[in-house]
């Protein structure tokens, strides 16, 4: 019987980075949702689609094809209509974009299966906004990770400017707050710990630390 961890927390929160790290030592397959929810945002976003565009959006669904993969390092990709945008879904404009449509319940059942499918044929660490709440509650084991604003916007700033972005703290700042507050107050699935999670906190800890501390629970529990 496969075993299934569910890791949840805001925007920025390193899920991830040390979830992906935490499955590596561990053997088990790492599913980055997060990246589902931006590769529709990305797709939305191509065809000149904001957030208030919802019908044109759910119309779109039948036309695009969305999936998981993997390369030839064993990495995580995801697909869109058999493009890797692995790469060109991790901006500010698609982060935001990712949470606009994800509050859409078209777009959450159109991913779900999937999702599932994942976690029933495999070993799996699969993070999110809802995977311990929704998508995944009979989870062995449920986390929910976060850091405070602040600590997540500085991490994502250094981040991009790593790789040569041009962006302000600030500015990534109010779209961590702006996005915080659109995932927690969304009628749909919003993001909130699940019953019986592990409430873990890394503000302030280096990612060395934060894998360590995730790998200690994650093994007294499986």
């Amino acid at each position: 019987m496969s075993i299934a961890i569910a890791i949840d927390g805001p925007a920025g929160a390193g899920k991830s980075t040390i979830a992906k790290l935490a499955a590596k030592e561990l053997g088990f397959i790492y599913v980055d949702t997060g990246a589902l929810y931006r590769t529709i945002g990305l797709a939305a976003t191509r065809r000149g689609y904001t957030a208030e565009d919802k019908a044109e959006i759910i119309a779109m669904l039948d036309g695009i094809a969305v999936e998981l993969a993997f390369n030839e390092k064993k990495e995580q990709i995801v697909l869109l209509d058999k493009e890797d945008v692995s790469g060109l879904i991790r901006t500010p404009e698609i982060s935001m974009m990712a949470s606009a449509v994800s509050a859409i319940p078209e777009v959450r059942a159109y991913l779900l299966d999937l999702q599932r499918n994942m976690a029933h044929t495999n070993n799996v660490i699969m993070d999110g906004r809802d995977i311990g709440t929704v998508v995944l509650p009979d989870a062995k084991l449920k986390i929910f990770l976060s850091a405070s604003a602040e600590c997540r916007a500085r991490r994502r700033y250094d981040e991009l400017i790593e790789k040569g972005m041009d962006v302000k703290y600030e500015d990534i700042l109010r779209d961590v707050e702006t996005r915080d507050y659109n995932d927690s107050h969304r009628d749909i699935a919003p993001l909130k710990p699940a019953e019986g999670a592990v409430m873990v906190d890394t503000s302030g800890e280096d990612l060395e630390t934060s894998v360590n501390k995730l790998l200690n629970i994650m093994r007294e529990h499986i």
